[in-house]
Protein backbone atom coordinates (compact mmCIF):
# COMPACT_ATOMS: atom_id res chain seq x y z
CA UNK A 1 0.00 0.00 0.00
CA UNK A 2 1.34 3.48 -0.76
CA UNK A 3 2.36 5.03 2.32
CA UNK A 4 1.90 9.21 1.53
CA UNK A 5 2.57 12.15 3.94
CA UNK A 6 0.75 14.95 3.20
CA UNK A 7 1.92 18.92 4.91
CA UNK A 8 -1.39 19.88 6.05
CA UNK A 9 -3.48 22.66 7.33
CA UNK A 10 -6.79 21.75 7.96
CA UNK A 11 -7.91 25.42 7.31
CA UNK A 12 -6.66 25.63 4.06
CA UNK A 13 -9.33 24.81 1.36
CA UNK A 14 -6.64 23.82 -1.34
CA UNK A 15 -5.39 21.49 1.87
CA UNK A 16 -8.81 20.15 2.00
CA UNK A 17 -8.90 19.22 -1.26
CA UNK A 18 -5.94 17.63 -1.49
CA UNK A 19 -6.81 15.28 0.92
CA UNK A 20 -10.22 14.47 -0.39
CA UNK A 21 -8.93 13.83 -3.72
CA UNK A 22 -6.41 10.98 -1.78
CA UNK A 23 -9.16 9.94 0.29
CA UNK A 24 -11.41 9.28 -2.84
CA UNK A 25 -8.38 7.36 -3.96
CA UNK A 26 -9.03 4.83 -0.85
CA UNK A 27 -5.97 6.58 0.35
CA UNK A 28 -5.32 7.84 4.63
CA UNK A 29 -2.36 9.98 4.12
CA UNK A 30 -0.15 10.32 7.03
CA UNK A 31 -0.85 14.02 8.29
CA UNK A 32 2.00 16.11 9.06
CA UNK A 33 0.17 19.28 10.85
CA UNK A 34 3.19 21.93 10.20
CA UNK A 35 1.85 24.63 11.79
CA UNK A 36 1.13 22.63 14.90
CA UNK A 37 4.88 21.43 15.02
CA UNK A 38 7.46 23.65 12.82
CA UNK A 39 9.54 21.08 10.47
CA UNK A 40 13.00 21.52 11.09
CA UNK A 41 15.64 22.84 9.09
CA UNK A 42 16.80 18.99 8.02
CA UNK A 43 12.75 18.15 7.03
CA UNK A 44 12.63 21.26 4.91
CA UNK A 45 16.23 20.31 3.50
CA UNK A 46 14.52 16.92 2.73
CA UNK A 47 11.48 18.27 1.20
CA UNK A 48 13.59 20.35 -1.13
CA UNK A 49 15.56 17.44 -2.04
CA UNK A 50 12.70 15.24 -2.75
CA UNK A 51 10.95 18.55 -5.24
CA UNK A 52 14.29 18.94 -6.95
CA UNK A 53 13.68 23.02 -5.77
CA UNK A 54 14.93 26.19 -3.91
CA UNK A 55 13.81 27.18 -0.70
CA UNK A 56 12.06 29.68 -2.63
CA UNK A 57 9.71 28.23 -4.14
CA UNK A 58 8.09 26.47 -1.23
CA UNK A 59 7.62 29.63 0.22
CA UNK A 60 4.14 31.27 0.44
CA UNK A 61 5.48 34.64 -1.58
CA UNK A 62 1.50 36.21 -1.71
CA UNK A 63 1.79 36.00 2.40
CA UNK A 64 1.66 39.43 4.19
CA UNK A 65 4.34 37.76 6.48
CA UNK A 66 6.75 37.05 3.77
CA UNK A 67 6.56 40.73 3.28
CA UNK A 68 7.09 41.79 6.72
CA UNK A 69 9.88 39.71 6.95
CA UNK A 70 11.69 40.91 3.95
CA UNK A 71 12.28 38.16 1.89
CA UNK A 72 11.77 39.36 -1.15
CA UNK A 73 15.27 40.84 -0.64
CA UNK A 74 18.22 38.64 -1.71
CA UNK A 75 18.52 35.96 0.86
CA UNK A 76 20.64 32.57 1.11
CA UNK A 77 18.98 29.06 0.90
CA UNK A 78 20.08 28.98 4.63
CA UNK A 79 18.62 31.72 5.49
CA UNK A 80 15.11 31.40 3.86
CA UNK A 81 15.22 27.83 5.30
CA UNK A 82 15.69 29.23 8.63
CA UNK A 83 13.13 31.77 8.23
CA UNK A 84 10.62 28.76 7.02
CA UNK A 85 11.65 26.84 10.12
CA UNK A 86 10.91 30.01 12.37
CA UNK A 87 7.60 30.75 10.57
CA UNK A 88 5.71 27.64 9.05
CA UNK A 89 2.85 28.97 8.07
CA UNK A 90 4.92 30.31 4.94
CA UNK A 91 5.51 26.86 3.91
CA UNK A 92 3.46 26.46 0.06
CA UNK A 93 0.67 23.90 1.22
CA UNK A 94 -0.38 21.04 0.44
CA UNK A 95 2.59 18.80 -0.02
CA UNK A 96 2.85 15.33 -0.88
CA UNK A 97 5.40 12.85 -0.11
CA UNK A 98 5.37 9.46 -0.44
CA UNK A 99 8.93 7.46 -0.43
CA UNK A 100 11.33 9.07 -2.69
CA UNK A 101 9.21 11.51 -4.55
CA UNK A 102 7.04 14.77 -2.92
CA UNK A 103 4.69 17.54 -5.04
CA UNK A 104 3.21 20.56 -4.86
CA UNK A 105 0.24 20.13 -4.57
CA UNK A 106 -1.08 23.39 -6.32
CA UNK A 107 -3.87 23.03 -7.73
CA UNK A 108 -4.84 20.45 -5.32
CA UNK A 109 -4.95 17.57 -8.16
CA UNK A 110 -1.73 17.79 -8.49
CA UNK A 111 -1.51 15.79 -5.23
CA UNK A 112 -2.67 12.41 -7.90
CA UNK A 113 1.14 12.84 -9.22
CA UNK A 114 2.25 11.00 -6.40
CA UNK A 115 0.45 7.73 -7.30
CA UNK A 116 1.89 7.59 -10.67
Amino acid sequence: MTQITLYHNPRCSKSRQALALLQEQGLEPTLRLYLDEAPSISELERLLTLLNTSPREIIRGNDALYQELGLDQPLSDAELLRQLAAHPSLLQRPIAVSGQRAVIARPPELVLEILS
